[in-house]
């Protein structure tokens, strides 16, 4: 089975693409709600990627979809892995990247994160920890680190989805600018292998913000021109957005890269980028199954098998995911609204949208569902998380298995080291 509606590559995959038949016997074979990860659609967007920065360094920001298959896959291809936690490095090393190609870049790291960051870097030299605080340098000499260091800087701009994930404006990721080159200095002098400098616009950057994409990468040049050091490499981070909304066009990538390149000229460093979401989000789909159907006024809701616990964006960022109904009949179709299971207004899918009209037993596809959907379910009302399938060419592979409700309380009876 072939979930791959473009074998092309192009730029765009819609939610259209994805053929009706093959999601319908995913969801008969696995039930629902069932997150589909098509493998050659991450192939293709990593390939795309890696042709219009063909001289960058490409790492993939696990925290969009740290699924070992994707990790797999995108190891295979030759990416490496940015890595915002403990977890996310262990699953990084256990996926088999190479760790000259893992940078830990964790935000305000809890001692534990730390120390075993500190381990895998005494283990694995060529693993390149990233710091954003005076602090955190410190708690690394503490630890007695001496090996690649990188320094985070705070550009204050910023771009992105909705203002909270603008993280290049927030004063909680990185060093002022003002004030890089001194931090650089007191790693260098603590014994760090200082190696690079990094920054990130934010999260979901659309064709609109180039420009703040280009100001931070001239703040981070700013700063490698003005150190004494030789600095090895320059992350500009990543945030590259994905299409959500049926009429919004792809992201210009050549017009990012030469807006990258123009701001770093001069700069005598490799270019790392950091693409999360880009690389993952349309090649996955959410399958839900409709349970309830209620018409009230003028208004149609559709009550669905997943929800907020499964896909949390709409409800936390108030994000638009293009929703499709896979029923095989003609319908005329009404305004209708898809809400979950869960005890909170806040639990809907999508409003207003124009589809069949919904019957109990529908399937219905959320589409660019691959990045932050299963990385963000939680077991919130103590609902057990969905089951994710893998597609890579004909071949279909549960990679995470259904949780049952005995998985709810696992954690509560088995005592575990989360830091082995």
């Amino acid at each position: 089975m072939s979930g791959d509606g473009d074998a092309s590559g192009a730029s765009v995959r819609r939610l259209a693409d994805w053929d009706a038949e093959d999601l319908r016997a995913l969801a008969a074979e696995y039930g629902t709600p069932l997150y589909v990860d098509d493998l050659a659609r991450v192939r293709q967007n990593y390939a795309r990627l890696a042709g219009a920065f063909p001289d960058a360094e490409v790492l993939f920001a696990v925290k969009a979809n740290a699924g070992r298959h994707v990790l797999r896959t995108l190891a295979a291809a030759g990416a490496g892995a940015e890595c915002a936690s403990a977890g996310e490095l262990a699953r990084a090393l256990d996926a088999g990247f190479d760790p000259a190609d893992v940078h830990y870049t964790a935000v305000n790291p809890p001692a534990a994160d730390l120390d075993y960051a500190c381990r895998v870097a005494a283990e694995h030299p060529a693993l390149t920890v990233t710091a954003g605080a005076r602090d955190t340098v410190e708690r690394l000499a503490e630890r007695g680190f001496a090996g690649r260091f990188c320094l985070r800087v705070h550009p204050g701009v910023g771009a992105g989805h909705s203002e909270s994930v603008s993280t290049g404006k927030d004063a909680k990721f990185g060093v002022p600018a003002a004030d890089a080159t001194a931090v650089l200095a007191d790693a260098a002098e603590r014994g760090f292998d200082v190696v690079g400098l990094h920054a990130h616009a934010g999260s979901g950057i659309t064709n609109d913000q180039l420009e703040e994409h280009e100001a931070v990468v001239s703040t981070l040049a700013d700063v490698a021109r003005e150190t004494d050091l030789a600095l090895e490499f320059v992350d500009v981070g990543g945030g590259f957005g994905v299409p959500y909304r049926e009429e919004e066009d792809a992201l210009d990538l050549d017009e990012v890269a030469a807006r990258t390149r123009a701001a770093l000229d001069g700069v005598d460093a490799t270019l790392t980028i950091e693409p999360g979401r880009y690389l993952v989000a349309d090649a996955g789909v959410l399958l839900t199954e409709v349970n309830t159907v209620k018409r009230v006024a003028d208004a149609t809701i559709a009550g669905a098998d997943a929800g907020m616990t499964t896909l949390v964006r709409p409800a936390m960022y108030g994000s638009y995911h293009p929703i499709r109904s896979l029923v095989a009949d003609e319908r005329a179709t009404e305004n209708v609204s898809v809400v979950g299971p869960v005890c909170e207004s806040t639990d809907v899918l999508g409003e207003d949208r124009d589809l069949p009209a919904p019957e109990r037993g529908d399937l219905l596809a959320v589409g660019n569902a691959g990045a932050y959907g299963i990385e963000m379910a939680s077991q919130y009302n103590s609902r057990p998380r969905p089951a994710v399938v893998a597609l890579d060419g004909d071949d279909t592979e549960v990679v995470r298995r259904r949780e049952t409700l005995a998985d709810v309380t696992l954690a509560e009876d088995t005592a575990s080291d989360p830091y082995p």
